[in-house]
């Protein structure tokens, strides 16, 4: 999340001409640059992996030696999608004659070759990555005050190799049945003296390579999720929503634009039994949860619309109790108070489908909804009147924004962590719980 990086100073380099980058990562939006990894003195000395803000959103390299650019790559392709993980290899190897081969890129398994820009060091540059008595940084941009560097999303399995230049299959391979590219859990590769492993499994910062190249917590909130390459869970989506949206796209609020923001997951439901909780700050009426079709208004567009506007959203206005669908209301519902938890339950398995509405693991409502070819989307929705309302999602993370539930429910799915106990035959929206 913003303000959260790791750091650790280098020692004496196997080699500082040779090295290798590896590490899976989910992004969280693309509205902003976020930095991978960085190191330098100043802002004319320094090393950094980031991506680019807005719709480039880009993957970029940049390093500098007394204020010259000495290393500038920027690739054609965008990293947008805020749903998968990213696979990305840096190798490099500045002794090559061949300017291209010293510094390679690999995403998901696939050398990139196409770049809107390419300045390549030149031969036996040695770099401000794996430069001794540095200070290198995950998240963040080092030694420079920026906070949009900061990362927003997610980092597992951060390898670092220090005087050998890998490529992908190094740390990933071809799943034989599915076609995906896929961790390599413990790789057989040579770490080398500033080498490290970390992030193996959760948010361990102690290093899992022979080093014992450790990091520490600079500063913010490290926050274990259980969203992996392997399990991907929902979130809400930056791409199709307008509320203003933070800690991992699990935390939505208002975000200073037109009568209503809304938000809807990167994950969306045609069949199944799915459940999530939400943790609440209530204004007089809002925030609104429910359900949007995929080709809903809200779902589709980035215009003024509310939960509940039309026949293919359904919305419940926590702070009044009001049951919003096609534009009509059921009133008289039960009310939520600020840090109250509801929960949402989906079932689109049954004769008649279902959603459920749980205050703190009771059952308060429910109402039966139509099946939907084109799938449903859990959703919220904020107003400019009620700026105070806030949602903390809890996709099956575990966590309201970087607070871990208290107590975790029963989920005889083993899909996910939650407070309440997950309903009989229910699970977490995620890939693993798609496929159930």
């Amino acid at each position: 999340m913003a303000s959260t990086y790791l750091t650790r100073t280098f020692g004496t380099p196997t080699n500082n001409k040779i090295w290798t980058c590896s590490v899976w990562l989910k992004r969280a939006n693309s509205t902003n640059n976020h930095s991978h990894l960085s190191t330098g003195t100043n802002t004319s000395n320094r090393g950094v992996f980031y991506f680019n803000t807005g719709t480039s959103a880009d993957f970029q390299y940049y390093e500098a030696s007394g204020g010259s650019a000495q290393l500038w790559i920027q690739t054609n392709q965008q990293f947008r999608d805020c749903n998968g993980w990213y696979h990305i290899v840096v190798s490099v190897d500045t002794t090559q004659a061949t300017a291209s081969n010293r510094w390679k890129l690999y995403v998901n398994g696939e050398q990139v070759t196409s770049f809107a820009s390419a300045t390549y060091p030149s031969q036996n540059y040695d770099t401000f990555i794996n430069k001794a008595s540095a200070r290198h940084d995950i998240s963040g941009r080092n030694n420079h005050s920026n906070a949009d560097f900061y990362w927003e999303g997610a980092m597992s399995h951060y390898h670092f190799i220090d005087g050998t230049a890998y490529d992908a299959s190094a740390f990933g391979e071809t799943d034989s049945t599915t076609g995906e590219w896929k961790i390599k859990t413990s790789p057989s590769v040579t770490y080398g003296n500033n080498g490290f492993f970390i992030l193996k499994d959760g948010n361990t910062i102690t290093d899992q390579s022979p080093n014992s190249n450790n990091f520490t917590l600079g500063g913010g909130t490290l926050t274990k999720t259980e969203d992996c390459p392997d399990n991907v869970f929902a979130t809400l989506n930056s791409l199709s929503s307008i509320a203003s949206l933070s800690n991992g796209n699990t935390k939505s609020k208002h975000g200073g634009s037109g009568s209503y923001n809304g938000s809807t997951t990167t994950l969306g439901m045609t069949s199944g039994k799915y459940y999530c909780e939400a943790k609440l700050t209530v204004g007089s009426q809002y925030p609104a949860l429910g359900i949007s079709a995929t080709n809903s208004l809200l779902s589709t567009t980035l215009g003024d619309h509310w939960l509940g506007e039309h026949d293919n959203t359904y919305g419940y206005y926590t702070g009044n109790g009001y049951l919003y669908h096609d534009a009509n209301a059921t009133t008289g519902l039960t009310t939520f108070s600020t840090n109250d938890i509801i929960g949402l339950a989906l079932d689109l398995d049954s004769t008649q489908n279902t959603l459920k509405y749980y205050k703190n693991g009771t059952l308060v409502y429910t109402l039966n909804v139509p099946d939907n070819s084109n799938g449903w989307l859990f959703a919220d929705i904020h107003t400019s009147g009620d700026t105070t309302s806030r949602v903390e999602w809890n996709f099956g993370n575990g966590y309201f924004r970087s607070t871990a539930v208290s107590s975790a429910g029963t989920n005889a799915s083993g899909n996910g962590i939650f407070e309440y106990d997950v309903p009989t035959g229910y699970t977490a929206l995620s890939t693993k719980g798609l496929n159930l």
